[in-house]
C-alpha cells in the first residue's frame, strides 16, 4: 500500500514481531527475503517442473528432485554468470526454450568440431557471447614448472 508521502506500508502476516532482540528493520527483510524465495520456488515450478515427481518409488522421486534442482542451479548459473546484457532479465522458461531447446547439428572436420544452429531463437553474435563468457569463467592455467 503507498500513502501519498511515498511511504510504503506493508502488513506482515503469521507471528512475527519485534522485539529489543529482533528489530523491525531485520523482520522486514527476513519477509522480503521470504518472498524472494517464493519467487525461486514459483519458477522451478514453472520452468524446470520440479514437482513432477511421478515415478512409484520415494527413492526413485528423491533422484528426480535431485536432477530437478541440479538442472535449476545450472540454468540459475546461466542466467546469472554468463549471459550477455540484452538478455540478463530473461526467465528460466525463456532462457530453456531460447538456448538449451533448440535443435543443433554437430559437425567435426578433424580437430574442430562446430554447430549448425537456426538464428531463430538468437543471433549467432549473442550465443558466441554466451561460450565467450562461459570460457572466461575457467581458471587460468598454472605456469609450467621450471
Amino acid at each position: 500500500m503507498r500513502r501519498s508521502s511515498g511511504i510504503r506500508a506493508s502488513f506482515i502476516p503469521g507471528s512475527a514481531s519485534s522485539s529489543p532482540t529482533c528489530p523491525a528493520e531485520r523482520v522486514v527483510a527476513f519477509y522480503n527475503k521470504r518472498g524472494t524465495a517464493e519467487q525461486w520456488i514459483k519458477e522451478g515450478k514453472g520452468a524446470i517442473k520440479w514437482t513432477r515427481l511421478s515415478c512409484r518409488t520415494f527413492a526413485a522421486n528423491a533422484v528426480r528432485l535431485q536432477l530437478h534442482a541440479l538442472a535449476y542451479n545450472l540454468g540459475n548459473f546461466l542466467r546469472t554468470l554468463a549471459t550477455p546484457e540484452p538478455i540478463k532479465d530473461w526467465s528460466l522458461t525463456t532462457l530453456k526454450e531460447k538456448l538449451i531447446k533448440i535443435g543443433a547439428k554437430v559437425i567435426s572436420h578433424g580437430r574442430i568440431v562446430a554447430f549448425q544452429m537456426a538464428e531463430v531463437a538468437i543471433p549467432r553474435q549473442m550465443f558466441q557471447e554466451i561460450l565467450r563468457l562461459i570460457a572466461e569463467l575457467r581458471p587460468m592455467p598454472l605456469p609450467a614448472p621450471g
